[in-house]
């Protein structure tokens, strides 16, 4: 899903064909997105309704297909954007898909997200820590230690996020600032 959601946001900031596309994927967030996971998704969003595709001619070469987000795909960018499943709010690259088109939600919508992912969190470490605690061997228990203090550091981190969202104020923050 989290593919999805970078897809729709770059989609939404205007029409692109599939390579530019993977590229400005590939760098913002650094990792690779293949064709076998860029057009099957591109596909679906067509059928869907959510992306229009259209053929542009190029010169001595075939034609190349240039993808445009529909009303309907911005509904389905923000509604997934402001939703962080229990199921997934685990998922690093899933939270952090939503987190960097945060300039899309409302504030209230970032601060849930940020609840679903401090759960998530919360829950791990505390599962972790009940492990460590039980875990007689000391190389074993030092690596859960760490698991621990990196989900502590995370949850710093998401509470100066939190801080910055309630310290701006609603006015301030649009989504006519990304569109």
């Amino acid at each position: 899903m989290w593919i999805e959601v970078l897809l729709l946001a770059k989609l939404a900031k205007g029409p692109s064909h599939g390579y530019e596309l993977r590229k400005a994927v590939e760098s913002s967030t650094g990792r690779a997105l293949s064709n076998n996971s860029l057009y099957p998704t591109l596909r679906r969003f067509v059928d869907a309704g959510a992306v229009l595709r259209s053929a542009e001619d190029q010169e001595g070469k075939p034609p190349r297909h240039v993808y445009t987000i529909t009303d309907v795909g911005r509904e389905l960018l923000r509604d997934t954007l402001a939703d962080l499943p229990a199921d997934v709010a685990d998922n690093d690259s899933e939270f952090l898909a939503r987190l960097a088109n945060f300039a899309w939600l409302e504030p209230t919508e970032q601060l849930r997200v940020l609840d679903a992912r401090d759960l998530a969190l919360k829950r791990e470490r505390t599962r972790l820590a009940g492990l460590a605690l039980a875990q007689a061997e000391t190389w074993s228990r030092m690596v859960l230690d760490e698991v621990c203090r990196r989900l502590d550091a995370e949850r710093a981190w998401l509470s100066g996020i939190r801080t910055e969202i309630e310290a701006t104020p609603e006015e301030a923050v649009t989504t006519e600032e990304v569109s």
